[in-house]
């Protein structure tokens, strides 16, 4: 029912689906799914959605502000719900994994070069690509 309230409120007309998907990205154990993944999923689970529906429905939903697209270097689009608030992300270069954090000090820090160079931050996408320590 949260589903069909958030696909309306955006104005796209509630089918199943636009409401399968979102219930997936809503409660994956990933925040970060590529179209393929989603696809995945909804296999897995027995549902009957095209892999094309999926491509065209997270395009939908990103344009609608449902969700949000990443192209992380090296790989393909991924998306995310756009329910949270503002943070960054780490990439592992190895195994493709995304990490969000968050750090003041950091947000503090863009802020100041920002201003020092005499801008004002209108928004930024900052991501790490890193590598676990052995």
């Amino acid at each position: 029912m949260v589903e069909n309230n958030e696909l309306r409120k955006v104005g796209l007309k509630v089918t199943l689906p636009r409401v399968k998907i979102l219930q997936m990205l809503d409660s994956a154990g990933q925040r970060h799914m590529s179209a393929e993944d989603v696809y995945k999923a909804l296999m897995d689970a027995g549902e009957d959605v095209g892999l094309a529906t999926v491509y065209r429905v997270l395009t939908q939903f990103e344009a609608a502000g449902l969700v949000v697209r990443h192209n992380f270097d090296g790989g393909h689009a991924v998306f995310e719900l756009a329910d949270s608030g503002h943070h960054d992300h780490m990439v592992c270069v190895d195994t493709g994994e995304v990490i969000e954090f968050f750090d003041p000090e950091i947000e503090k820090l863009q802020r100041e070069i920002v201003r020092k160079h005499g801008f004002d931050l209108v928004d930024h996408n900052l991501v790490l690509y890193v590598r676990k320590t052995s």
